[in-house]
């Protein structure tokens, strides 16, 4: 498991002991010292792995005293696919879309099996072309799938 993978496990089981609408307090610096390292590693987590595509609010501050706040956000399952077709907009990682797939799966909207077609449909594998098309067709296959969920 890398340093950012494991940073993430961090925080999202500091995440799960909260209550479902509170924010988690976090010391950009702690954090970087719990974990020996750099304090750009954490905002590298904060940015790529907790950002509202994946169901974060984050909110931070630099500087010494500088700060980060962590909110899951919480939709219904009725709210869920029309906040995905926003956020997929015209283009899609594959990493987003990975994720948003397993937000449909804990909604219990897909199941397992559903899951893993999605995931390998909008596997950059699957999407043999060159940048920056490949994230444009992944966002395109990927709402596509969505509008077929909410029919």
């Amino acid at each position: 498991m890398g340093m950012s993978d494991r940073i993430e496990a961090f925080i999202v089981e500091l995440l799960k002991a909260e209550k479902p609408d509170a924010w988690l307090n976090l010391k950009r610096n702690e954090l970087a010292e719990i974990f020996k390292c750099a304090p750009s590693q954490i905002n590298y987590v904060m940015s790529t792995r907790f950002n509202r595509e994946r169901g974060y609010i984050v909110e931070s501050r630099r500087g010494g005293g500088g700060y980060v706040r962590i909110k899951r956000i919480d939709l219904k399952k009725e709210e869920l696919i029309p906040f995905m077709l926003r956020a997929a907009g015209e283009s899609l990682s594959v990493d987003d879309a990975q994720a948003h797939a397993m937000k449909l799966l804990r909604a219990e909207i897909i199941d397992d099996r559903m899951a893993a077609m999605m995931r390998g449909a909008l596997a950059d594998s699957a999407l043999p072309i060159a940048q920056p098309d490949r994230d444009r067709v992944r966002a395109n296959i990927f709402k596509n799938m969505l509008a077929a969920l909410n029919v």
